[in-house]
Parts: structure tokens; C-alpha cells; sequence
């Protein structure tokens, strides 16, 4: 190959995990960037000539595509992580999580985002989508800026029932709370931040309005997601009241579609799959918080009849006040092993579809398959490199199977997101960590002293 000029060189990688078409894994592999694209990714003595302004020795190091998390509330949950029992009934947490999230001021909110952030950039996670519940946008905007990340926002709306005691608005004060939000931050920051169309969820949502946002999220060629029915029990109680199971509903009302994303959908019967296959709608699982709220993941869940059906599934982790996980291989773990152990067989999820899942996949199931999800000529510099001189990663021969079952977060070294080094040597580049967590703390605890949310530990603290 003839030299030339790069922005970027990772070189010497014991594996590239490409995750490309052909699923290809380099062995002493080099990825060359320009500018925040993709240009090569071979074999490093293929690659050797190639000169770059900034060199990266990927020796002893696995590179992957940067991880998506399709579901994850990222700005208020950090500050009062670890707070609720675990036995706290579901409407009284979410009722709290609204009560102190409402409470949260443009500078707390920000700082929240940003650390919240931080976790997930440290642990590979190079795109999120956060769900409509950040109030101050224009404020975190600056947490989205100088962090790199690449995020999905938007404005969560409802407009027939209360949210966890968030009182509904009309339906047209929804739709232009949807459309001010697709207009002013859609493509902002580069392309890096994208707006959706964000209705809570069915059951606090007019069939009017979720038609009419499909109809918006079509028109400006942007998504839509939803919270969805994500236990067996809710799906029949659903279907006992309306006569219609959830995704049926959905598709009657001409609401399902290949930019449409149900979170949270766990459980469906074959009816719903049919929808969701023929519709090519996405859906995004959050194992973290299904198995914490006892949903009955392991016995009911679809992700295996889902995936053999065609259905694109992403990961997501909720929130950190609720799964309290919010890194995305954790969910792929527990992807890949939990249905093993529910099915009683070996024969499903096996480490490569958990591995797509968290990447390729997620990425669709977000519409940036275009853009990141591989590592490929094309594509945008999200990478992510593993510090295999670690005891988890060894011995290595497959570096899927110690990726998905034996390393986690802890061993990300380095990550880039759109050709920018946002982790460097286990450390964010972007923010002094210990000083935004020493920020951070005495946020939660102002905030829950002026709500008088108060949980007790269970054990005695002296």
C-alpha cells in the first residue's frame, strides 16, 4: 500500500472484532481514521506505510466497534443512585424518580448528564439513546458537547394519563413539544446528536397522538420510541382491557414501523412477533432492569423467538437509580446466559448474536447502522480498545467468548468516538472525574433533603 496521510492510526491490535458483513476478525490488525471516518481496517503489515498525525499502540489490546445502549435515562439518576430498596413497589419508585427528577436545576442536571456519561464512555458505550426525560436540554447539550458522546434525545410526552403523578398535556401541546425538540437539536453538534419522537408509552398516550407523532417522525426522517409492556403479566392485562394485546394495538393504529423502538418489551405472544417481524419494527431490551424487577426474564422472555423471527434487538440498561447498571456489556452477559439458563439449553444466544446485539444490531435498532455499529471503511471512528494484559482476558484465543463472558468495562483502555480519543489509558479525556463526583454527591443529597425523600438503610450505619 502506498503511504499517505492519516488523522489517526490504532496499530498492532492482537484482534480487531470487526463485526463487518463478513464478521470478519483481524489477527495484528491497524484501523486508520481521517478527519472522524473509517478509511482501512487490515492487517498491520498491509497497513504499515500509512502515516498518521496520531499513533495509538493497540499491541496486547482487542479492538471493537464502540457499544449502543438503546435505553438509558442519563441525567438525573446518578445523583441519587443506590437509594430505594429493592423491595420499593414500582409505582411508589416511580414516583419518586419523577418527584426528585422534577426538582433538578439546569446546573444539576447538566452535572448529573455528565457524569452519567462518563460511565458509560469509560465502559465503551460510544452511543445512547436517553429517553425524553431530561428537562434542561439547552443545559446538558454542553454535557453532550464537551464529552463526545453520540446520543438520541427528545421530549417525553403524554398526553391521557399521568406519568408517575407528571400530569398529562394536551395533545397538541405534545406534538409541539415533539416537533420544537426534532427541529432545534436534530444533527446538532455535528451530526452527533439525533431527536426522536418520544411518547411514554401507550397507556399514558392517546392513539390520536402516537399516530400523528409516527406521522412527524416519517416526515422529518427521524424515529419514534416508547416504554412497552415488558412483562407477561401487563402484556395479558393489556390485552383483558382493550381486547387487543399491546403490539397489536400498535399496529392497528398504524403506529409500528422500521423507525419505531419499543423499550423494555420482554415478553410478546406469537401474534405481536408477527407485528413486530412483518413491520420491521426495532425493540430494545434492558435485562439489567428486568431481572432486578423480578420480571420474569429467564421464564417468559422472547429475545431467542425475536431473533429467530428476523426482529432487530437492541440493549439498553434503564437507569441508574433503577437497574443501577448502566453499562452495556453487562446487559450482553446477561443476554447471552440468562435465556440459556431459562430454555434449560445451551443452543441459544450464543456469544457471537449477544456480541451483534450489543452493537450492529443496536446500532439499527437506532437507524445509525449507516454510520457506527462496525468497524469498516465507511463507517464513523467509534472504537473501543481492551486492555487484554488483564487476568479476565487470559487465555485468549477467542477474543469473542472473553469479550462477552469473561471481560466487562473495567478493561476498556481507550475509546473514540467520531475520530476524537474520549478515553485514554482507563481515564476520560473530557473532565477531571474525581472532581465532577465530588460535585455530584452533594447534589443527591441536597436533593433529596429540600423532596424528603428518605430510605433508610437496612442495616445499622453508626
Amino acid at each position: 500500500m502506498q503511504s499517505s496521510g492519516a488523522s489517526l492510526k490504532l496499530e498492532n491490535a492482537e484482534y480487531v472484532v470487526t463485526v463487518d458483513a463478513e464478521r470478519r476478525i483481524v489477527r495484528g490488525g491497524t484501523i486508520i481514521v481521517e478527519d472522524s471516518t473509517i478509511t482501512h481496517v487490515g492487517k498491520a503489515d498491509e497497513l504499515a506505510s500509512v502515516q498518521a498525525e496520531q499513533v495509538i499502540d493497540a499491541r496486547h489490546m482487542v479492538a471493537t466497534p464502540g457499544f449502543t445502549n438503546g435505553h438509558m435515562h442519563v441525567s438525573y439518576a446518578h445523583a441519587t443512585r443506590g437509594v430505594f430498596p429493592d423491595d420499593l413497589p414500582t409505582a411508589e419508585y416511580l414516583r419518586t424518580v419523577f418527584v426528585l427528577q422534577q426538582s433538578m436545576s439546569e446546573e444539576e442536571e447538566y452535572l448529573t448528564s455528565l457524569l452519567g456519561i462518563t460511565e458509560l464512555l469509560k465502559y465503551g458505550v460510544t452511543t445512547f439513546m436517553d429517553p425524553g426525560t431530561t428537562t434542561h436540554l439547552d443545559a446538558c447539550m454542553e454535557a453532550y458537547r464537551e464529552s463526545g458522546c453520540r446520543i438520541i434525545v427528545g421530549r417525553s410526552v403524554n398526553d391521557t394519563g399521568d406519568v408517575a403523578g407528571v400530569p398529562p398535556m394536551s395533545t397538541d401541546e405534545a406534538l409541539a413539544a415533539t416537533e420544537d425538540a426534532i427541529r432545534r437539536y436534530d444533527g446538532a453538534l455535528d451530526g452527533r446528536v439525533s431527536a426522536w419522537a418520544m411518547p411514554f408509552s401507550q397507556e399514558t398516550c392517546s392513539a390520536e397522538l402516537l399516530k400523528a407523532l409516527k406521522g412527524m417522525a416519517d416526515a422529518h426522517g427521524t424515529g419514534l420510541t416508547l416504554h412497552q409492556a415488558n412483562n407477561k403479566d401487563a402484556v395479558e392485562a393489556h390485552k383483558a382491557e382493550h381486547g387487543l394485546f399491546p403490539v397489536e394495538r400498535l399496529a392497528r393504529d398504524g403506529v409500528l414501523g422500521p423507525n419505531v423502538l419499543l423499550a423494555h418489551l420482554a415478553y410478546a405472544v406469537e401474534a405481536e412477533i408477527d407485528a413486530l417481524a412483518r413491520t420491521d419494527t426495532k425493540v430494545v431490551l434492558c435485562p439489567t432492569a428486568a431481572l432486578k424487577q423480578g420480571t420474569g426474564l429467564a421464564l417468559h422472555g422472547v429475545l431467542p423467538e425475536l431473533l429467530e423471527r428476523g426482529v432487530c434487538v437492541g440493549l439498553g440498561t434503564d437507569a441508574g437509580n433503577n437497574a443501577n447498571l448502566t453499562e452495556t456489556m453487562r446487559s450482553m452477559y446477561l443476554v447471552a446466559v440468562v435465556f440459556k439458563d431459562g430454555r434449560r439449553t445451551t443452543g441459544v444466544l450464543p456469544a457471537e448474536q449477544a456480541l451483534e446485539v450489543a452493537t450492529i444490531d443496536g446500532a439499527r435498532a437506532l437507524g445509525l447502522d449507516a454510520k457506527v455499529g462496525s468497524l469498516e471503511a465507511g463507517k464513523k471512528a467509534d472504537i473501543v480498545l481492551f486492555d487484554t494484559r488483564r487476568p479476565e482476558w487470559r487465555t485468549l484465543f477467542n477474543p469473542v467468548n472473553n469479550l462477552v463472558y469473561s471481560a466487562d468495562g473495567r478493561s476498556v483502555h481507550t475509546v473514540i468516538v467520531d475520530g476524537r480519543v474520549v478515553v485514554r489509558d482507563h481515564a476520560p479525556t473530557f473532565v477531571d472525574e474525581w472532581e465532577l463526583i465530588q460535585k455530584v454527591q452533594p447534589v443527591g443529597e441536597d436533593m433529596m433533603r429540600r423532596t424528603g425523600v428518605s430510605f433508610g438503610s437496612r442495616w445499622p450505619v453508626v
